[in-house]
């Protein structure tokens, strides 16, 4: 377990990693570069049915400030300056998009042993101010998040979050959209020899009295090759493989079935992402 409750983004994200990170059923191909000089270099392709989109980032480190610039196919342009530890615990983010101006950000974000708050800010006349803050250790945390637009008048977002950590146990519990939705999360180290790990997350609409249930599960066949599965209750079962080739160079291949309706090809996607 890290030091502190960390951001309120943190609440639940071990459950989310396992039940939808890596999962795709487009074609994605990623290779990253390193220049003399230090500059990383990725390129981005995503084949997605007869559309592909492509994109090329480039990052330079320099002492505790990073700047990454990504082009894509549609000529937008995302500049993203981090400033690390300009104060202990603080780290600060500038990102704008060219053309569109009023996209132009700054973001704070302070972890304490006790609290972790993140706030931001668009630089615009009037702006979309967001805050959210945690409360607790690495083992309690209590967290809120809370979006306001200025021009409006209006709060655009409102959710609240509550997570338990333990050795090989983490729980959350999610109040979104307002309060109109519940939504609580488990995830539990069975193995961890093997990273073998199941998780859960359950959600319930109070406007349409709406349910959704998700289960899922990983392990490691040997150190390099990982596979996971989930299923929910709508008859989706999704599965991957994911095999590490060489150090930090991953290919990835997933499939979906819809088990209501057999009559329906399965779905499959790939990935792969070279690094030297």
């Amino acid at each position: 377990m890290g030091k502190g409750p960390g951001l309120y983004s943190d609440i639940g994200k071990k459950t989310r990693d396992l039940l939808y990170r890596d999962y795709q059923t487009d074609h994605k191909f990623t290779i990253t570069t390193y220049s003399p000089t230090g500059v990383a270099i990725t390129s981005s392709g995503l084949k997605k049915g007869d559309l592909f989109l492509a994109d090329v980032n480039t990052q330079l480190k320099n002492k505790n400030i990073t700047t990454d610039i990504k082009v894509d196919t549609n000529s937008n342009l995302l500049a993203t300056v981090t400033v690390d530890e300009a104060a202990p615990g603080l780290k600060t983010i500038f990102s704008c998009r060219i053309p569109d101006q009023s996209s132009a950000k700054m973001e704070l974000q302070y972890l304490h042993d006790y609290a972790g708050i993140c706030t931001s800010v668009g630089l615009t006349a009037n702006p979309i101010v967001n805050f959210s803050g945690v409360l607790g250790t690495n083992v309690l945390a209590l967290g809120t998040d809370v979006s306001f637009d200025t021009k409006a008048g209006a709060i655009t977002k409102c959710n609240a979050g509550l997570s338990f950590t333990n050795a090989d146990l983490i729980t959350s519990l999610n109040l979104n959209n307002k309060g109109d939705s519940l939504s609580a999360s488990y995830y539990h180290i069975v193995t961890p020899l093997t990273s073998t790990a199941v998780g859960a997350e359950v959600t319930h609409s109070f406007s349409t009295s709406e349910n959704t249930i998700t289960v899922g599960t990983q392990h490691q066949l040997d150190p390099l090759t990982t596979v996971k599965a989930r299923v929910n209750n709508f008859g989706t079962a999704t599965a991957l493989i994911q095999h590490e080739w060489r150090p930090k160079s991953l290919f990835t291949i997933s499939g979906e079935v819809d088990t209501k309706a057999v009559d329906k090809s399965a779905k499959f996607g790939l990935a792969l992402a070279l690094k030297p």
